[in-house]
């Protein structure tokens, strides 16, 4: 099979930089097409220079549609409504779509999964195998442990240009946890504590978020009973790691039947 045709929208942001290096470096795939904004600088700009990986004979365009036709697929770690148009162009051109962006609204995720119907979509909170294999070990800690005697709290931080709290791995975990329990997140997540708040609610899920720096991601869910806790960690060293996940996704995806997946059904920790 040829190398599959990948492009990369949001080229010139940080991830899309990483992304455009990551392909460079690795097997079986190709830059097919870089995408950003009408108006952003770096259209027509060579992506490879634009990423640091040196000229690759791709231009950044501000069209999508024809870099879709001729592409077996798309990484996209953009904007809730930028992800939501992109899905509507992967699924009109039939190629797979890898999404890591976060902060969808339910909305968003319907018109995601509605796209899904008509092409492979991977969707994901992490792309990272050790976030996804931290999820399992929560699941199975949340189960093992009564929430009676066990209190769930999920700890975050990242970079201080983050734009969305708490973050999508932290709701990826604080789901894992939910599951484990048999219990509904939005019921269960306590998000804000300020002033008076009395004592802490059984069963409930809590987030705290932190912001400062360059912190790529810091992630903890902290078990905590009476005499002892538990504290199951990832921590994010280089943005690389998300983008490597991203590209198996999207090749665990070429020829796939169309629907939605999560990075579980790709690493086969379902």
């Amino acid at each position: 099979m040829s190398d599959m045709g990948l492009v990369v929208v949001g080229a010139a942001g940080r991830m899309g930089q990483t992304l455009i290096r990551t392909i460079a470096a690795m097997d079986g795939v190709r830059l097919a097409g870089a995408i950003e904004r009408p108006g952003a600088p770096q259209v027509g700009r060579d992506a490879g220079e634009v990423a640091g990986a040196g000229t690759c004979g791709v231009a950044i365009s501000d069209d999508p549609l024809p870099v879709f036709a001729r592409a077996d697929g798309v990484l996209d770690f953009t904007s809730p409504a930028a992800t939501v148009a992109f899905a509507g162009y992967a699924a009109q051109a039939g190629i797979v779509h890898v999404i890591g962006t976060t902060g969808c609204a339910s909305d968003d995720d319907a018109r995601i999964a509605a796209a899904a119907r008509h092409t492979a979509i991977v969707k994901s909170g992490n792309m990272s195998l050790g976030v996804n294999l931290l999820a399992v070990l929560v699941e199975q800690a949340a189960k093992a442990l009564d929430p009676a005697d066990f209190d769930i709290e999920v700890l975050e931080m990242h970079h201080r240009n983050k734009v969305d709290a708490p973050s999508g791995t932290a709701l990826l975990l604080g789901a894992a946890a939910a599951r484990g329990r048999g219990a509904d997140l939005d019921a269960e997540a306590v998000r804000v504590r300020d002033g008076h708040t009395g004592p802490r609610r059984s069963g409930s899920i809590g987030f705290a978020t932190l912001r400062g720096g360059s912190v790529v991601g810091d992630h903890s869910v902290i078990l905590a009973g009476s005499g002892e806790r538990i504290v199951l960690s990832h921590h994010a060293e280089d943005r690389a790691i998300f983008a490597r996940g991203a590209v198996k996704a999207a090749l665990w995806a070429r020829g796939r039947k169309p629907g939605l997946y999560s990075m579980r059904d790709v690493l086969g920790l379902g």
